[in-house]
C-alpha cells in the first residue's frame, strides 16, 4: 500500500502493559452433603450438581430447607452463613438422591381436616405418594394437590369436586428420603466409567467452569468427621482443574466414638489423620439456641466474612473473631465450658475450637499441619490461605498471557503488572513483602526455546499475632521518691 502523505496532529493507542487483575473468591465456600430435594419440582436437578446461591432465598429454591440439620447437612451451612453470620456467595453440592436413598413409607391413615388432610412423616416424595380415600385411588392434581407446611410436612390439599371430596381420613403409602443412607462413600463420590457422571467431591472440578469462579473454602459439614471423608477433602485441595489450590475446614469427631474431652482431641486428630498444611481442625459444635452447628460450618462462614470485610483478601485471620452462638457443645449437644488453658491445648494439637472471652470466638491459627510441620507457610491459617490466593490470582491473571511472543515486553508486562499490584498489598498492610522478578539464571535457553518462562516471587503475608506479653515490674524508685 501506498504511503499516505500526513499534515497536522495525530495519536495512536498502545496496548495496556499492566493487565488489571481478576481475583480468585478467596472465601468461597463449596460445601458437599444432603438437602431435602424432595421439596423441588424437579428434585434431579439438584443432586450431584454444583449450584451457586447468593442469597437465602435462592439457596432454598436451589435445595429446598429444613431445620432438621442432622439429616439435610447443607442447611445447616445455608442457615450459617445467611442467618447467623450473613455472608455470600456459596456453591452447594447435594449428593442425596431420591433414586438411591429412599425408604417405602409405611402405609399411614391422616385424618381430613377442612379439606386438608397433613402426613407427618419427613421427607415425603410427592411422586411416588399413593393416596386413597377407602378403595379408590386419588389423582394427583386431579383429586388432590400438595403443598408443604412450614415444618416441611406434606399437605394433601383435597380438590374440590374430585374423588377424595368430603373425605375424612385418607391412607397413605408410598416413598420418603432416607438421609441415614447416605455414606461416607457418597460424599467422596467419584466418576461413572460409561457416562463420565461425577459425584461427590468429583463435582468440585465444575465449579470454576461453569461459574469462573474458584473454589476457596471445601467443606462437607458432619460427614467430615469421618476420616475416609476428611482424606478425600485434603486431597481435593491441590490442583483443583489441574492448578488451583484451596483449603478445607473439618470437623475433629466430638460424638462419644470420638473426642469428648479436650485432652482427646489429639488422638481423635491423629485418627482422622488431619495432617495436611490446607486442612483446618476445628472441635466443638456451636449452639444458637437449642440449634447445633457444626464447627466447620461455623469456621467456614466466619472465614468467608472475614475475607469479605478485608477487601476479599485472606490475609487476616478468623480466630478470635466472635460468633453469635449461645454455647459450644459436643455433637449430641452436651455444653463444653472451656477456660483458655485448655482452649490453648486444644490449639497446640493444630486445632481449633470456640472460647467464650466476653462472647463466643473462634480460637485457633494453627493448621492441622501443626506440630509436625511449623514452616511458617504452612503452619498459620491465614498466611497458608493467602499463599493458596496469590497463586490462584496470579494464574487467572495472567492467563492471557500464555502463547504470547516469548519477547522482553511480555517478560517486562507480568514483572511490573505483578510488582505495582504488591506494592498495593505492601502499603495497605497486607503482606511485609509481594515481589517478582524474572532472573536470567533460572531461565536456560533450553527452557526459552521450549516456550518455559521462569519467575521468582517473594511472598511474605504477616503471621497472626497470637502471642502479645506484656512485661509488669514493681518499680521501688518510684515509691520512694513519692514518699520522700
Amino acid at each position: 500500500m501506498a504511503s499516505i502523505y500526513e499534515h497536522g496532529i495525530y495519536t495512536k493507542e498502545q496496548p495496556t502493559g499492566m493487565v488489571a487483575p481478576v481475583m480468585g473468591t478467596a472465601g468461597l465456600q463449596v460445601i458437599v452433603g444432603t438437602a431435602p430435594v424432595h421439596m423441588l419440582a424437579d428434585p434431579a436437578a439438584a443432586v450431584n450438581k454444583p449450584l451457586l446461591v447468593q442469597s437465602y432465598k435462592e439457596a432454598v429454591a436451589a435445595v429446598g430447607y429444613s431445620d432438621d440439620f442432622a439429616a439435610f447437612t447443607l442447611c445447616e451451612s445455608i442457615s450459617a452463613n445467611f442467618s447467623v453470620v450473613g455472608v455470600a456467595p456459596l456453591v452447594l453440592i447435594n449428593v442425596l438422591d431420591p433414586v438411591k436413598h429412599s425408604t417405602d413409607l409405611t402405609e399411614t391413615t391422616v385424618q381430613v381436616n377442612s379439606g386438608v388432610a397433613v402426613v407427618a412423616e419427613t421427607g415425603v416424595l410427592p411422586d411416588k405418594l399413593v393416596v386413597k380415600s377407602g378403595d379408590v385411588e386419588l389423582a394427583r392434581d386431579t383429586d388432590y394437590i400438595t403443598a408443604w407446611g412450614s415444618d416441611g410436612a406434606i399437605n394433601i390439599v383435597l380438590v374440590e369436586g374430585g374423588a377424595g371430596d368430603g373425605a375424612t381420613v385418607l391412607t397413605i403409602t408410598g416413598k420418603k428420603l432416607d438421609p441415614g443412607k447416605v455414606t461416607a462413600a457418597d460424599i467422596i463420590g467419584g466418576v461413572d466409567i460409561a457416562t463420565g457422571d461425577e459425584t461427590g467431591l468429583e463435582v468440585i472440578r465444575q465449579v470454576y467452569p461453569k461459574f469462573g469462579l474458584t473454589p476457596g473454602i471445601l467443606l462437607a459439614p458432619r460427614f467430615s468427621a469421618d476420616p475416609a471423608v476428611a482424606a478425600a477433602l485434603q486431597a481435593k485441595t491441590k490442583e483443583i482443574n489441574g492448578v488451583y489450590r484451596a483449603v478445607c475446614i473439618v470437623d475433629v469427631d466430638s460424638t462419644q466414638e470420638g473426642a469428648t474431652k479436650y485432652t482427646d482431641v489429639k488422638e481423635q486428630k491423629e485418627k482422622q489423620v488431619l495432617t495436611d498444611p490446607n486442612a483446618y481442625g476445628v472441635w466443638l459444635y456451636g449452639k444458637v439456641g437449642e440449634t447445633l452447628y457444626s464447627g466447620s460450618t461455623l469456621a467456614a462462614a466466619l472465614t468467608a466474612y472475614t475475607d469479605a470485610v478485608n477487601d476479599n483478601t485472606p490475609h487476616v485471620s478468623p480466630s478470635n473473631k466472635t460468633l453469635a452462638i449461645s454455647a459450644a457443645c459436643l455433637a449430641d449437644g452436651t455444653e463444653v465450658l472451656l477456660d483458655q488453658e485448655q482452649a490453648n491445648m486444644v490449639n497446640s494439637f493444630g486445632i481449633a475450637t470456640f472460647l467464650n472471652m466476653n462472647g463466643f470466638r473462634l480460637w485457633g491459627n494453627n493448621t492441622a499441619a501443626y506440630p509436625g510441620n511449623t514452616d511458617p507457610k504452612d503452619r498459620w491459617f491465614p498466611v497458608r490461605r493467602f499463599m493458596n490466593w496469590a497463586a490462584n490470582s496470579f494464574i487467572l491473571t495472567y492467563f492471557q498471557r500464555v502463547d504470547s511472543p516469548t519477547n522482553t515486553r511480555l517478560i517486562e508486562a507480568i514483572v511490573d503488572s505483578e510488582n505495582v499490584r504488591g506494592n498495593g498489598f505492601v502499603a495497605r498492610g497486607v503482606c511485609a513483602r509481594y515481589e517478582i522478578e524474572y532472573r536470567e539464571d533460572e531461565n536456560p535457553t533450553t527452557d526459552l526455546l521450549n516456550g518455559k518462562i521462569t519467575f521468582h516471587q517473594y511472598i511474605t503475608p504477616y503471621t497472626p499475632a497470637e502471642n502479645i506479653q506484656d512485661i509488669i515490674e514493681f518499680d521501688p524508685n518510684a515509691l520512694a521518691g513519692a514518699l520522700a
